[in-house]
């Protein structure tokens, strides 16, 4: 009797090409949301401004919106400084917190932020954003919208920036706040995003997704 083919050792699956896609955006969402803070300076400067009290801090917590996303790079040190290397007469004491997380699902979500003294929260949002859409490579593919999630005390402007990553055309959701000590934006990317319309895109869930993030990460000064 002849002796069949050996078999062939089981091979591990492939890791799943929205995992791989979802990791470079996040890598190249890092600098676009770092971009955003960078035209701030382009706001008036206004020698009266009021600078509030610091009464509240931002931290890089280990995980967030209910441990569905866990940190995975801390990067506040490297792409932090540059944010706080930027000179920005509207902000004193400013500290930046940038960094990404991801979830058992291939999603990823990026954090960039700055806490300090704000003189002009109110301006600060909309030019953080248009900052992000300005960076190179990205553009708008939904405008800018407000929303006020249901149960929280912020207002958040989300938009769509498209870019092309690896050959394909990716539309990453981003939200972002300011008040009077924090202010930052918020990127989530779920794989099942990767293949839908810019416009169909759920934006009301990334601004409560922010909004939650927001309440996860700004701690009180001791």
């Amino acid at each position: 009797m002849q002796a069949g083919w050996p078999q062939q050792p089981p091979q591990a699956p492939r890791k799943k090409r929205s995992g791989l896609v979802v990791g470079i955006v996040a890598g190249a969402l890092v600098a676009v949301m770092a971009v955003g803070f960078g035209v701030y300076k382009l706001i008036d400067k206004g020698a009266d401004a009021v600078f509030p009290e610091a009464t509240h801090k931002l931290v890089v917590e280990k995980a967030v919106l209910d441990g569905e996303f866990t940190l995975t790079k801390d990067v506040s040190d490297t792409e932090g400084k540059q944010i706080e290397d930027t000179p920005d007469p509207s902000i004193r004491d400013g500290r930046a917190v940038v960094a990404q997380y991801g979830s058992e699902e291939n999603g990823m979500l990026v954090l960039s932020g700055m806490y300090g003294r704000l003189a002009a929260p109110d301006l600060m949002t909309g030019k953080m954003l248009e900052g992000a859409a300005g960076a190179e490579g990205a553009t708008v593919a939904v405008p800018p919208k407000e929303f006020t999630p249901d149960g929280y005390d912020i207002t958040v402007e989300c938009q769509v920036v498209q870019s092309k990553e690896i050959g394909l055309t990716v539309n990453s959701p981003m939200c972002a706040w300011s008040d009077g000590n924090t202010a930052g934006m918020v990127a989530v990317l779920r794989p099942d995003d990767l293949s839908k319309d810019a416009k169909s895109l759920d934006l009301a869930r990334t601004a409560e997704d922010t909004a939650k993030v927001r309440s996860e990460i700004r701690k009180p000064i001791s």
